[in-house]
């Protein structure tokens, strides 16, 4: 099964690869607190027109390079 997340683009600077930043919701276990979490995913870019700040999908695949194991699926808004 493909792990699929969504998150906000960060970085376009490099070629055919988009940081995506994916933020997850947690509950702090003593305090009942809600902490938010993120992390970085690079993702390869073919075909998509995107800028910085876009909601995308990314999807798991076979690894690319060292760091690319997701690519962008589809673009979800401005």
């Amino acid at each position: 099964m493909k792990k699929t997340l969504i998150g906000e683009i960060v970085s376009l600077k490099m070629q055919k690869t988009a940081v995506v930043k994916v933020e997850r919701k947690l509950t702090h276990a003593r305090y009942r607190k809600v902490i938010i979490r993120h992390k970085k995913y690079k993702a390869h870019v073919e075909n998509i027109e995107l800028k910085v700040g876009d909601m995308v999908k990314i999807e798991e695949t076979n690894p690319i390079s060292k760091d690319k194991h997701f690519i962008v699926a589809e673009k979800l808004k401005e």
